[in-house]
């Protein structure tokens, strides 16, 4: 969810030399391919109970006097407090108490964009002068796959699906039906759903992503693929047409493997997390059934999934950064 500030940071400043700051070892995955990220800090999760190592990795950062530090998390007590024990000339963030937060360049919650990545762009490009009204171009999410991964991504979904060499790849669509809690559909309804959406798109051929845990969501009804590796997930996701996913991270690293997303939406607020960019979109599913649902998605992407088994593959207008279509989203994630 930070690629899209790393990306505006590359745009307003050339030449910029960025450092991250984060928990856990996956932004080292994130950020590989990123020119202009210099250090990856990993802090070790809860920390706290590795004191050693947690407080030589902050006075490491501390070494280091910054012309710029950001704190792009809104209401984060952790985040703010790395900020201030840090080394800046100027320090970013969001506080409505600017004369307790630590920061130089105070910016008001309200002026925070509801989606969460959208946020950090908006501390960027904050005036007061003219607070309102302000048009701003977000970058999307984007793990900047390199070619090779991306052919390496391709040649997957090819053996997965059986392709000859010299066949022209079908339209391939990725599904993957696992989220946390609440967010997760029933198996049931996943099987409907698909069986639906067939009906609709006879031509789509399905693949699955299957979870961290390594069983198939879909009884192993369609040809699935399983990593550890969210680089190897990331680029074979970029090898399908269309991506459909629970509300979950993987939803988040199929936008940013530049595959248009859809995100099915049940309990958490769609305006916050929602796919956005490429013709990615949310669909909230409240009050609709697996077969209302599927029959929405196909509706909104009847120009991609009406397609014949013979008819050109658009995954290249998507490798190249372009749009498949415009697609305006139901709710708003």
């Amino acid at each position: 969810m930070l690629t899209p500030l790393i990306t505006e940071l590359e745009r307003l400043y050339k030449g910029v030399e960025i450092d991250i700051l984060a928990e856990g070892d996956i932004a080292k995955e994130v950020f590989s391919t990123f020119f202009s990220v210099k250090n990856i800090y990993c802090l070790p999760k809860r920390g706290f109970k590795r004191p050693v190592r947690f407080l030589r990795m902050l006075f490491q950062v501390r070494k280091t006097q910054y012309d710029l530090i950001i704190d792009p998390i809104l209401g984060s007590g952790f985040s703010r407090a790395l900020v201030k024990f840090s080394k800046g000339r100027f320090k970013l963030g969001f506080s409505d108490t600017p004369e307790k937060s630590g920061l130089t360049q105070n910016v008001p919650h309200a002026a925070a964009a509801p989606h969460m990545a959208k946020r950090s762009i908006d501390l960027l490009h904050w005036d007061p002068s003219h607070a309102s009204g302000v048009s701003i171009d977000y970058p999307t999410l984007d793990m900047r796959l390199t070619d090779a991964e991306r052919a390496q991504g391709r040649k997957v979904i090819r053996d997965m699906l059986a392709v000859p060499q010299q066949a022209m790849t079908p339209l391939v669509v990725g599904v993957f039906a696992n989220a946390t809690g609440a967010k997760r559909y029933p198996r049931e309804w996943w099987q409907e759903f698909l069986t639906t959406f067939k009906e609709l798109s006879p031509s789509s051929n399905l693949v699955e992503i299957v979870p961290m845990h390594g069983r198939s969501m879909l009884d192993s009804a369609w040809p699935g693929y399983f990593s550890t590796d969210i680089r190897r997930m990331s680029a074979v996701m970029a090898g399908v047409d269309l991506m459909i996913s629970a509300d979950c991270g993987v939803m988040h690293l199929a936008v940013a493997s530049r595959v248009p997303t859809v995100g099915l939406f049940s309990v958490t607020d769609a305006s916050v997390y929602e796919p956005y960019g490429l013709g990615s979109c949310a669909l909230v599913t409240k009050d609709l059934s697996a077969r209302e649902t599927a029959n929405q998605v196909v509706e909104s992407f009847a120009g991609l999934l009406g397609k014949g088994p013979s008819a050109p593959a658009p995954r290249e207008s998507i490798a190249s950064g372009q749009p498949i279509e415009a697609i305006v989203s139901p709710a708003g994630r």
